[in-house]
Protein backbone atom coordinates (compact mmCIF):
# COMPACT_ATOMS: atom_id res chain seq x y z
CA UNK A 1 0.00 0.00 0.00
CA UNK A 2 1.05 3.88 -0.69
CA UNK A 3 2.27 5.63 1.95
CA UNK A 4 -0.59 8.14 2.49
CA UNK A 5 0.68 9.64 5.81
CA UNK A 6 3.01 12.51 3.68
CA UNK A 7 6.27 10.87 5.86
CA UNK A 8 8.76 8.56 4.65
CA UNK A 9 11.62 7.16 6.52
CA UNK A 10 14.84 8.20 5.57
CA UNK A 11 16.02 5.35 3.28
CA UNK A 12 19.61 5.18 1.14
CA UNK A 13 18.80 5.95 -2.27
CA UNK A 14 20.16 3.25 -5.24
CA UNK A 15 18.84 5.47 -8.01
CA UNK A 16 20.42 8.65 -8.09
CA UNK A 17 22.98 10.23 -10.87
CA UNK A 18 26.41 10.18 -9.76
CA UNK A 19 26.78 13.66 -9.15
CA UNK A 20 23.54 12.68 -6.15
CA UNK A 21 25.74 10.07 -5.10
CA UNK A 22 29.09 12.23 -4.98
CA UNK A 23 27.19 14.87 -3.39
CA UNK A 24 26.03 12.08 -0.54
CA UNK A 25 29.33 11.04 0.37
CA UNK A 26 30.50 14.73 0.72
CA UNK A 27 27.76 15.98 2.69
CA UNK A 28 27.14 16.90 6.58
CA UNK A 29 24.18 15.66 8.15
CA UNK A 30 22.99 19.31 8.92
CA UNK A 31 19.93 19.87 10.61
CA UNK A 32 17.39 22.44 8.27
CA UNK A 33 14.24 23.56 9.36
CA UNK A 34 10.95 23.95 7.19
CA UNK A 35 10.83 27.14 7.51
CA UNK A 36 14.43 27.85 5.66
CA UNK A 37 13.10 25.29 3.10
CA UNK A 38 9.84 27.13 2.80
CA UNK A 39 12.47 30.49 1.67
CA UNK A 40 13.58 28.85 -1.41
CA UNK A 41 9.82 27.22 -2.37
CA UNK A 42 8.17 30.97 -2.21
CA UNK A 43 11.01 32.23 -4.08
CA UNK A 44 10.88 29.93 -6.97
CA UNK A 45 7.29 29.99 -7.01
CA UNK A 46 7.19 33.80 -6.58
CA UNK A 47 9.88 34.25 -9.83
CA UNK A 48 8.06 31.82 -12.25
CA UNK A 49 4.25 32.84 -11.66
CA UNK A 50 5.95 36.64 -11.73
CA UNK A 51 6.96 35.31 -15.83
CA UNK A 52 3.30 33.18 -16.05
CA UNK A 53 1.32 36.75 -15.63
CA UNK A 54 3.14 39.01 -17.02
CA UNK A 55 2.35 37.13 -20.56
CA UNK A 56 -0.92 36.28 -19.56
CA UNK A 57 -1.80 40.36 -18.95
CA UNK A 58 0.27 41.00 -22.27
CA UNK A 59 -2.13 38.64 -23.92
CA UNK A 60 -5.11 40.63 -23.05
CA UNK A 61 -3.88 44.06 -23.37
CA UNK A 62 -0.92 43.85 -25.54
CA UNK A 63 -0.35 40.99 -27.92
CA UNK A 64 -4.40 41.32 -30.17
CA UNK A 65 -2.97 44.83 -30.89
CA UNK A 66 0.47 44.26 -32.12
CA UNK A 67 0.88 40.70 -33.26
CA UNK A 68 -3.18 40.28 -34.94
CA UNK A 69 -3.91 43.51 -35.57
CA UNK A 70 -6.27 42.52 -39.14
CA UNK A 71 -8.51 40.51 -36.36
CA UNK A 72 -11.69 41.60 -34.00
CA UNK A 73 -10.65 42.64 -30.87
CA UNK A 74 -12.67 39.27 -29.39
CA UNK A 75 -10.68 37.47 -32.51
CA UNK A 76 -7.10 39.06 -31.61
CA UNK A 77 -7.67 37.70 -27.72
CA UNK A 78 -8.74 34.59 -28.59
CA UNK A 79 -5.83 33.87 -30.60
CA UNK A 80 -3.28 34.83 -28.38
CA UNK A 81 -5.43 32.97 -25.66
CA UNK A 82 -4.47 29.80 -28.15
CA UNK A 83 -0.99 30.88 -28.41
CA UNK A 84 -1.21 31.31 -24.10
CA UNK A 85 -2.40 27.72 -23.75
CA UNK A 86 1.13 25.88 -25.77
CA UNK A 87 3.01 26.79 -22.42
CA UNK A 88 0.98 23.95 -20.76
CA UNK A 89 1.26 21.70 -23.43
CA UNK A 90 4.93 22.10 -23.33
CA UNK A 91 5.50 21.96 -19.60
CA UNK A 92 4.80 18.04 -19.47
CA UNK A 93 6.89 17.79 -22.07
CA UNK A 94 9.68 19.99 -19.93
CA UNK A 95 9.48 17.77 -17.04
CA UNK A 96 10.45 14.78 -18.72
CA UNK A 97 13.54 16.35 -20.74
CA UNK A 98 14.91 17.79 -18.24
CA UNK A 99 14.59 14.82 -15.65
CA UNK A 100 16.54 13.16 -18.25
CA UNK A 101 19.26 16.22 -18.07
CA UNK A 102 19.09 16.18 -14.15
CA UNK A 103 19.69 12.39 -14.53
CA UNK A 104 23.17 12.54 -16.23
CA UNK A 105 24.35 15.83 -15.11
CA UNK A 106 22.72 16.82 -11.88
CA UNK A 107 20.36 18.98 -10.20
CA UNK A 108 22.33 22.24 -10.74
CA UNK A 109 22.91 21.98 -14.20
CA UNK A 110 19.12 20.72 -14.77
CA UNK A 111 18.00 24.09 -13.07
CA UNK A 112 20.15 26.37 -14.38
CA UNK A 113 19.84 25.33 -18.20
CA UNK A 114 16.12 25.35 -17.24
CA UNK A 115 15.86 28.84 -15.99
CA UNK A 116 18.29 30.13 -18.42
CA UNK A 117 15.95 29.15 -21.43
CA UNK A 118 13.08 30.80 -19.12
CA UNK A 119 14.31 34.07 -19.04
CA UNK A 120 16.24 33.66 -22.80
CA UNK A 121 12.03 32.84 -23.49
CA UNK A 122 10.98 35.76 -21.32
CA UNK A 123 13.26 38.70 -22.64
CA UNK A 124 13.00 37.13 -26.55
CA UNK A 125 9.45 38.13 -26.03
CA UNK A 126 10.41 42.06 -25.07
CA UNK A 127 12.24 42.38 -28.03
CA UNK A 128 9.83 40.55 -30.38
CA UNK A 129 9.16 42.72 -33.48
CA UNK A 130 5.48 42.93 -34.30
CA UNK A 131 3.19 42.37 -36.88
CA UNK A 132 3.66 45.43 -38.66
CA UNK A 133 7.14 44.45 -38.95
CA UNK A 134 7.99 40.84 -39.61
CA UNK A 135 4.17 39.49 -40.67
CA UNK A 136 3.07 35.99 -40.14
CA UNK A 137 6.85 35.04 -38.27
CA UNK A 138 6.24 37.68 -35.58
CA UNK A 139 3.04 35.05 -34.45
CA UNK A 140 5.66 31.44 -35.03
CA UNK A 141 8.05 33.51 -33.16
CA UNK A 142 5.79 34.42 -30.20
CA UNK A 143 4.66 30.77 -30.10
CA UNK A 144 8.34 29.13 -29.98
CA UNK A 145 8.95 31.72 -27.70
CA UNK A 146 5.83 30.83 -25.27
CA UNK A 147 6.71 26.99 -25.93
CA UNK A 148 10.03 27.45 -24.35
CA UNK A 149 8.77 29.13 -21.38
CA UNK A 150 6.31 26.18 -20.74
CA UNK A 151 9.14 23.53 -21.26
CA UNK A 152 11.59 25.76 -18.75
CA UNK A 153 8.49 25.70 -16.13
CA UNK A 154 8.71 22.57 -16.72
CA UNK A 155 12.18 21.80 -16.42
CA UNK A 156 12.06 23.99 -13.02
CA UNK A 157 11.06 21.74 -10.79
CA UNK A 158 13.50 21.48 -7.94
CA UNK A 159 12.23 19.08 -5.53
CA UNK A 160 11.72 22.25 -2.89
CA UNK A 161 8.27 21.74 -2.30
CA UNK A 162 8.15 17.80 -1.77
CA UNK A 163 11.40 18.06 0.45
CA UNK A 164 8.83 20.91 2.83
CA UNK A 165 6.16 18.63 3.02
CA UNK A 166 8.54 15.66 4.03
CA UNK A 167 10.19 17.74 6.38
CA UNK A 168 7.16 19.69 8.10
CA UNK A 169 6.19 18.55 11.50
CA UNK A 170 2.97 16.46 11.34
CA UNK A 171 0.62 18.47 12.71
CA UNK A 172 1.73 21.22 10.49
CA UNK A 173 1.42 20.33 7.31
CA UNK A 174 -1.30 21.78 5.93
CA UNK A 175 0.36 25.38 7.49
CA UNK A 176 3.45 24.82 5.22
CA UNK A 177 1.94 23.03 2.52
CA UNK A 178 0.34 26.51 2.03
CA UNK A 179 3.56 28.36 2.20
CA UNK A 180 4.54 27.59 -1.38
CA UNK A 181 1.18 28.66 -2.95
CA UNK A 182 2.28 32.27 -1.34
CA UNK A 183 4.24 32.87 -4.59
CA UNK A 184 0.69 33.01 -6.97
CA UNK A 185 -0.75 36.04 -5.53
CA UNK A 186 2.88 37.89 -5.39
CA UNK A 187 3.65 37.22 -8.61
CA UNK A 188 -0.23 38.25 -9.64
CA UNK A 189 -0.12 41.54 -7.66
CA UNK A 190 3.68 42.82 -8.95
CA UNK A 191 2.75 42.03 -12.52
CA UNK A 192 -0.85 43.85 -12.25
CA UNK A 193 0.86 45.91 -10.45
CA UNK A 194 4.03 47.29 -12.91
CA UNK A 195 0.84 46.86 -15.93
CA UNK A 196 -1.24 49.51 -14.26
CA UNK A 197 1.60 51.79 -13.75
CA UNK A 198 2.26 52.15 -17.01
CA UNK A 199 -0.89 51.83 -18.23
CA UNK A 200 -1.84 54.88 -15.86
CA UNK A 201 1.42 57.30 -16.61
CA UNK A 202 1.80 55.90 -20.33
CA UNK A 203 -0.78 56.87 -23.51
CA UNK A 204 -1.63 54.35 -25.48
CA UNK A 205 0.43 54.95 -28.27
CA UNK A 206 3.79 54.88 -26.14
CA UNK A 207 1.99 51.61 -23.79
CA UNK A 208 2.03 50.05 -27.62
CA UNK A 209 5.47 51.00 -28.83
CA UNK A 210 7.74 50.07 -25.94
CA UNK A 211 5.69 50.23 -22.44
CA UNK A 212 4.18 47.00 -22.65
CA UNK A 213 7.75 45.09 -22.88
CA UNK A 214 9.52 47.29 -19.83
CA UNK A 215 7.59 43.86 -17.41
CA UNK A 216 9.32 41.61 -19.39
CA UNK A 217 12.47 42.95 -18.97
CA UNK A 218 11.79 43.08 -15.33
CA UNK A 219 10.92 39.15 -15.59
CA UNK A 220 14.48 38.69 -16.67
CA UNK A 221 16.34 40.47 -13.95
CA UNK A 222 13.74 38.69 -11.25
CA UNK A 223 14.69 35.35 -12.85
CA UNK A 224 18.31 35.83 -12.53
CA UNK A 225 18.02 37.13 -8.77
CA UNK A 226 15.62 33.49 -8.36
CA UNK A 227 18.75 31.29 -9.94
CA UNK A 228 21.32 32.10 -7.65
CA UNK A 229 18.87 32.21 -4.34
CA UNK A 230 17.67 28.73 -5.77
CA UNK A 231 21.37 27.38 -6.31
CA UNK A 232 22.33 28.60 -3.12
CA UNK A 233 19.89 26.18 -1.77
CA UNK A 234 20.07 22.94 -3.37
CA UNK A 235 24.00 22.89 -4.06
CA UNK A 236 24.40 23.13 -0.27
CA UNK A 237 25.80 19.72 1.17
CA UNK A 238 22.63 20.21 3.70
CA UNK A 239 20.05 20.25 0.88
CA UNK A 240 21.99 17.62 -0.92
CA UNK A 241 21.76 15.24 1.73
CA UNK A 242 18.12 15.68 2.49
CA UNK A 243 17.08 15.88 -1.07
CA UNK A 244 19.41 12.25 -1.80
CA UNK A 245 18.24 10.92 1.54
CA UNK A 246 14.18 11.36 1.30
CA UNK A 247 14.85 9.69 -2.73
CA UNK A 248 13.73 12.99 -4.43
CA UNK A 249 15.25 11.48 -7.47
CA UNK A 250 13.89 11.61 -10.97
CA UNK A 251 12.11 7.92 -12.31
CA UNK A 252 11.63 6.56 -15.30
CA UNK A 253 8.77 7.54 -16.92
CA UNK A 254 7.76 3.78 -17.89
CA UNK A 255 8.06 2.78 -14.18
CA UNK A 256 5.88 5.93 -13.47
CA UNK A 257 3.23 4.60 -15.96
CA UNK A 258 3.31 1.32 -14.47
CA UNK A 259 2.85 1.70 -10.95
CA UNK A 260 1.56 5.35 -10.43
CA UNK A 261 -0.79 6.34 -13.16
CA UNK A 262 -3.39 5.79 -10.81
CA UNK A 263 -1.84 8.52 -8.43
CA UNK A 264 -1.14 11.03 -11.04
CA UNK A 265 -4.80 11.26 -12.40
CA UNK A 266 -6.20 11.59 -9.43
CA UNK A 267 -3.89 13.77 -7.75
CA UNK A 268 -4.32 16.03 -11.11
CA UNK A 269 -8.06 15.60 -10.88
CA UNK A 270 -8.37 16.74 -6.98
CA UNK A 271 -6.86 20.34 -7.76
CA UNK A 272 -9.64 21.03 -10.60
CA UNK A 273 -11.67 23.62 -9.38
CA UNK A 274 -8.98 25.46 -7.52
CA UNK A 275 -7.27 25.53 -11.26
CA UNK A 276 -9.86 26.36 -13.07
CA UNK A 277 -10.47 29.01 -10.59
CA UNK A 278 -7.02 30.26 -11.18
CA UNK A 279 -7.97 31.71 -14.90
CA UNK A 280 -11.26 32.43 -14.09
CA UNK A 281 -10.36 35.27 -11.47
CA UNK A 282 -7.52 36.46 -12.98
CA UNK A 283 -6.89 36.61 -16.79
CA UNK A 284 -10.82 35.87 -17.95
CA UNK A 285 -11.87 39.00 -16.45
CA UNK A 286 -9.30 41.06 -17.59
CA UNK A 287 -10.24 39.84 -21.03
CA UNK A 288 -13.87 40.26 -20.76
CA UNK A 289 -13.96 43.86 -19.37
CA UNK A 290 -11.43 45.05 -22.03
CA UNK A 291 -13.57 43.50 -24.81
CA UNK A 292 -17.18 44.49 -23.07
CA UNK A 293 -16.91 47.05 -20.76
CA UNK A 294 -15.84 50.72 -20.93
CA UNK A 295 -14.09 50.19 -17.26
CA UNK A 296 -10.48 51.72 -16.98
CA UNK A 297 -8.30 48.85 -17.15
CA UNK A 298 -5.79 49.89 -14.70
CA UNK A 299 -8.19 50.25 -12.20
CA UNK A 300 -9.50 47.22 -13.12
CA UNK A 301 -6.17 45.68 -11.99
CA UNK A 302 -5.92 47.66 -8.99
CA UNK A 303 -8.81 46.07 -8.06
CA UNK A 304 -7.48 42.74 -8.79
CA UNK A 305 -4.42 43.44 -7.00
CA UNK A 306 -6.72 44.00 -3.63
CA UNK A 307 -8.55 40.78 -4.87
CA UNK A 308 -5.16 39.20 -4.73
CA UNK A 309 -4.08 40.41 -1.40
CA UNK A 310 -7.37 38.73 -0.06
CA UNK A 311 -6.37 35.30 -1.45
CA UNK A 312 -3.20 35.83 0.88
CA UNK A 313 -5.18 36.16 3.67
CA UNK A 314 -6.63 32.89 2.42
CA UNK A 315 -3.93 31.42 1.50
CA UNK A 316 -2.97 31.62 4.86
CA UNK A 317 -6.14 30.24 6.50
CA UNK A 318 -6.47 27.04 4.42
CA UNK A 319 -3.06 26.68 6.39
CA UNK A 320 -4.93 26.37 9.98
CA UNK A 321 -8.02 24.96 8.88
CA UNK A 322 -6.05 22.12 6.60
CA UNK A 323 -4.04 21.12 9.66
CA UNK A 324 -7.26 21.19 11.99
CA UNK A 325 -9.90 19.45 9.62
CA UNK A 326 -7.37 17.55 7.16
CA UNK A 327 -5.79 18.88 3.66
CA UNK A 328 -8.60 16.64 1.61
CA UNK A 329 -11.71 17.52 3.37
CA UNK A 330 -10.41 20.97 2.94
CA UNK A 331 -10.06 21.06 -0.58
CA UNK A 332 -13.61 19.00 -1.10
CA UNK A 333 -15.35 21.60 0.86
CA UNK A 334 -13.93 24.49 -1.37
CA UNK A 335 -14.48 22.56 -4.00
CA UNK A 336 -18.66 22.54 -3.22
CA UNK A 337 -18.03 26.26 -2.56
CA UNK A 338 -16.44 26.87 -5.94
CA UNK A 339 -19.54 24.99 -7.59
CA UNK A 340 -22.23 27.12 -5.87
CA UNK A 341 -20.06 30.29 -7.14
CA UNK A 342 -20.09 29.07 -10.16
CA UNK A 343 -23.89 29.58 -10.08
CA UNK A 344 -23.25 33.35 -9.94
CA UNK A 345 -20.72 33.78 -12.57
CA UNK A 346 -23.52 35.60 -15.21
CA UNK A 347 -24.80 38.15 -12.50
CA UNK A 348 -22.22 38.88 -11.13
CA UNK A 349 -19.80 39.39 -14.22
CA UNK A 350 -22.74 41.08 -16.51
CA UNK A 351 -24.02 43.05 -13.03
CA UNK A 352 -22.09 46.21 -14.08
CA UNK A 353 -19.26 47.55 -11.67
CA UNK A 354 -20.92 46.45 -7.99
CA UNK A 355 -21.50 42.75 -9.62
CA UNK A 356 -17.56 42.64 -11.12
CA UNK A 357 -16.28 43.68 -8.41
CA UNK A 358 -17.93 41.15 -5.85
CA UNK A 359 -16.91 38.34 -8.74
CA UNK A 360 -13.10 39.46 -8.27
CA UNK A 361 -13.32 39.79 -4.49
CA UNK A 362 -15.21 36.78 -3.46
CA UNK A 363 -13.45 34.44 -6.07
CA UNK A 364 -9.74 35.48 -5.26
CA UNK A 365 -11.12 34.43 -1.49
CA UNK A 366 -12.14 31.28 -2.45
CA UNK A 367 -9.10 30.37 -4.92
CA UNK A 368 -6.63 31.45 -1.65
CA UNK A 369 -8.63 29.06 0.48
CA UNK A 370 -8.96 26.47 -2.15
CA UNK A 371 -5.84 26.88 -4.03
CA UNK A 372 -3.52 26.92 -0.65
CA UNK A 373 -3.88 23.30 -0.05
CA UNK A 374 -4.24 22.13 -4.18
CA UNK A 375 -0.52 21.25 -4.41
CA UNK A 376 0.13 17.87 -3.12
CA UNK A 377 -3.43 17.23 -1.74
CA UNK A 378 -3.22 13.68 -2.49
CA UNK A 379 0.74 13.32 -3.51
CA UNK A 380 1.30 11.62 0.04
CA UNK A 381 0.00 8.14 -1.94
CA UNK A 382 3.25 8.26 -3.77
CA UNK A 383 5.62 5.91 -2.30
CA UNK A 384 9.22 7.82 -1.30
CA UNK A 385 11.37 6.64 -5.04
CA UNK A 386 8.18 8.40 -6.99
CA UNK A 387 7.35 10.98 -4.98
CA UNK A 388 9.86 13.50 -7.31
CA UNK A 389 8.33 13.03 -10.64
CA UNK A 390 4.66 11.96 -9.66
CA UNK A 391 4.66 15.56 -7.63
CA UNK A 392 5.97 17.32 -11.03
CA UNK A 393 3.66 15.43 -13.27
CA UNK A 394 0.97 15.75 -11.21
CA UNK A 395 1.12 19.68 -11.26
CA UNK A 396 1.97 19.82 -14.78
CA UNK A 397 -1.05 17.72 -15.68
CA UNK A 398 -3.59 19.80 -13.23
CA UNK A 399 -2.12 22.84 -14.94
CA UNK A 400 -2.79 21.19 -18.39
CA UNK A 401 -6.53 20.40 -17.49
CA UNK A 402 -7.56 22.48 -15.18
CA UNK A 403 -6.00 25.95 -16.41
CA UNK A 404 -4.37 25.73 -19.67
CA UNK A 405 -7.20 26.35 -21.61
CA UNK A 406 -9.48 28.06 -19.31
CA UNK A 407 -9.00 31.77 -20.26
CA UNK A 408 -9.66 30.55 -24.37
CA UNK A 409 -12.60 28.55 -23.59
CA UNK A 410 -14.01 30.58 -20.78
CA UNK A 411 -13.43 33.73 -23.69
CA UNK A 412 -15.07 31.53 -26.53
CA UNK A 413 -18.07 30.60 -24.39
CA UNK A 414 -18.95 33.62 -23.11
CA UNK A 415 -18.24 35.55 -26.46
CA UNK A 416 -20.64 32.98 -28.24
CA UNK A 417 -23.13 31.46 -26.63
CA UNK A 418 -23.26 33.44 -22.93
CA UNK A 419 -21.71 34.05 -19.24
CA UNK A 420 -23.92 30.85 -17.99
CA UNK A 421 -21.37 28.48 -20.03
CA UNK A 422 -19.00 29.99 -18.02
CA UNK A 423 -20.66 28.81 -15.17
CA UNK A 424 -21.34 25.33 -16.54
CA UNK A 425 -17.13 25.23 -17.45
CA UNK A 426 -16.70 26.05 -13.46
CA UNK A 427 -18.93 23.30 -12.29
CA UNK A 428 -17.69 20.75 -14.28
CA UNK A 429 -14.00 21.86 -11.82
CA UNK A 430 -15.54 21.08 -8.98
CA UNK A 431 -17.25 17.94 -10.38
CA UNK A 432 -14.44 17.10 -11.37
CA UNK A 433 -12.54 17.62 -7.96
CA UNK A 434 -15.02 15.83 -5.88
CA UNK A 435 -14.95 12.94 -7.88
CA UNK A 436 -11.31 12.60 -7.23
CA UNK A 437 -11.11 13.01 -3.82
CA UNK A 438 -13.69 10.81 -3.03
CA UNK A 439 -12.33 8.28 -5.49
CA UNK A 440 -9.04 8.75 -3.73
CA UNK A 441 -10.45 8.05 -0.54
CA UNK A 442 -12.39 4.68 -1.94
CA UNK A 443 -9.04 3.66 -2.85
CA UNK A 444 -7.50 4.31 0.28
CA UNK A 445 -10.21 1.57 2.04
CA UNK A 446 -9.82 -0.57 -0.83
CA UNK A 447 -6.18 -0.71 -0.41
Amino acid sequence: MANTTGYDSPTPHAHGSNSSAARSINSRHGTIAPGEIAIGVVIGRASEYFDFFVYAIASVLVFPSIFFPHQSKLDGTLYAFAIFSLAFIARPIGTLIFMALQKRYGREVKLTIALFLLGVSTVGIAFLPEYSDLGALSVVILSMLRIGQGLALGGSWDGLPSLLALNAPKEKRGWYAMLGQLGAPVGFMIAAGVFAYMLTNLDRADFLDWGWRYPFYVAFAINVVALFARLRLVSTPEYSHLLDERELEPVSVMEMSQSQSRNIVIGALAALASYALFHLVTVFPLSWISIYSERNVSDFLYLQIGGAALSIVGIIVSGLVADRFGRRTTLGTLAAAIAVFSGFVPTLMGGGDVGQNIFILVGFLLLGLSYGQAAGAVTANFEARYRYTGAALTSDLAWLVGAGFAPLVALGLSAHFGLGYVSLYLLSGSVGSLAALSLNRALEIKD
